[in-house]
């Protein structure tokens, strides 16, 4: 891990500097793919351009180095099945799942004696320099208390709160020049929306209070363990909880095929649960907030930063859509997909046939799970929807987005569907979703 120590920018030049380095390597890269593709007797597109593979790495790489609300975005990308994205490009920006730099020690310890005092060492029996695991927003170390105690303890890098708004407004322009999105996208309200919450994550204090909620909503459901945080030690760059040990998710892959289905409808269920129940959504998905005890058959929570409200609303909508998918009508869905923003009126005007048809073949591959198993690792139906939508997709006029409430849903949904992609869960969805439609 030695390699990926790199001290995090937090004043705002040294950010913006960042950005900088983005931008002219983003489009260096263009202008060489550019030149190749000339050479070749292509005439490419600007986004064609701009989303290559090379241009990935460096935009990874940079987002990786720079942390904060910069790669809190980039990891929102990065939580596609590969479904739509190019497999590449999902490749690549999956990396910022796991691959952030972490901070030097002499940094770390100035972190810690800013938030404890310069003897801060005194109060615990070990405290190991070397992160557990390092995200977008902080890294986590394993620390021993004199009365033997085990804790995790969340920092946070410094200056990440204060850049989130320098970092958001740098995002919109990189994107606004970037020509990748239609100049008619009003990505106004998604990112003011995204800034509120990257804020309400920097916030230790808030999340010490929603992991105390999440453990009070899952008291006695054996299926869960959510970590409790050390009150006495907790300061706004700093979030000690007890250590709650596991395995990561992925380590369900190898687990019989019984435990791992049963571990992934739990998960399932509780993300309706949350959306229906709870009206309280934890709503980062990351790989990284789920450990698996193989000895108690329990998923230990972590991260409850972005967990936020779910307006009625935002309920209903999904619940319209669930209940017109259960009952296979596909007008019905075509309506609440609509309705809950996820298809545009243009859209639904220029290619309703289109559309029709793609709801046609989903409802067809669920359809053939009822009464037994959703097997989540057969794709073959994806290939068909990614060529039906290609003409909806090169329609750019058309694009719209759901309201920013809906999208931080649907980041919940789409990325617990991914894990269970990628374990291959076989699960009775329809028995899980009827029971709360």
């Amino acid at each position: 891990m030695t390699d990926r120590f790199r001290r995090v920018p937090s004043a705002r030049l040294a950010r913006l500097a960042g950005f900088g380095r983005i931008a002219g390597g983003v489009a260096a890269g263009a202008l060489g793919e550019g030149a190749r593709r000339l050479a070749k007797g292509e005439r490419p597109q600007l986004p064609d351009l701009l989303l290559t593979p090379a241009n990935a790495r460096k935009v990874t790489a940079q987002l990786s180095q720079m942390r904060g609300a910069a790669m809190k975005l980039g990891q929102m990308l990065s939580l596609d099945a590969g479904d739509m994205l190019p497999p590449e490009l999902t490749a690549i920006l999956a990396r910022l799942r796991d691959e952030a730099h972490v901070m030097p020690p002499r940094q770390l310890d100035g972190v810690l004696a800013g938030a404890w005092g310069p003897d801060w060492r005194r109060r615990f029996a070990r405290f190991e320099g070397r992160p557990l695991a390092a995200a977008s927003i902080g890294q986590v170390h394993r620390a021993v208390l004199p009365s033997g105690q085990v804790l995790a303890v969340k920092v946070q890098y410094p200056g990440v709160a204060a850049s989130i708004d320098a970092d958001i407004d740098n995002v919109a322009t990189l994107l606004r020049l970037s020509g990748l999105l239609p100049p008619g996208l009003d990505t106004g309200p998604l990112l003011a929306e995204a800034r509120r919450q990257l804020h309400e994550e920097a916030d230790y204090a808030r999340e010490a209070a929603q992991m105390r909620r999440y453990a009070a909503l899952l008291e006695g459901d054996p299926r869960f363990a959510v970590p409790r945080p050390v009150d006495d030690l907790l300061r706004p760059g700093v979030l000690p909880m007890d250590f709650q040990p596991g395995a990561p998710i992925e380590a369900l892959a190898a687990a019989p095929e019984d435990q791992r289905n049963a571990a992934l409808a739990a998960l399932l269920d509780l993300v309706l649960r949350e959306l229906f129940d709870f009206g309280l959504m934890q709503t980062d998905p990351n790989f990284a907030n789920y450990r698996w005890q193989a000895d108690t058959g329990r998923i230990v929570l972590l991260d409850f930063g972005a967990t936020r409200p779910v307006a009625p609303d935002t309920a209903a909508a999904y619940r319209g859509l669930l209940q017109a998918g259960l009952a296979g009508d596909g007008a019905r869905l075509r309506g609440a997909l609509v309705a809950a923003g996820f298809v545009s009126p243009a859209q639904d005007q220029r290619h309703g046939a289109v559309i029709g048809t793609m709801i046609a073949v989903l409802l067809a591959h669920v359809e053939a799970s009822r009464g037994g198993l959703f097997d989540f690792a057969d794709r073959g139906f994806v290939a068909e929807l990614r060529e039906l939508a290609a003409p909806i997709l090169a329609d750019r006029e058309s694009w719209c987005l759901p309201p920013p409430g809906t999208i931080f849903v649907q980041r919940k949904i789409s990325g617990t569907a991914l894990l269970c992609v990628r374990l291959g869960a076989r699960v009775p969805l329809l028995d899980l979703v009827a029971r709360h439609g």
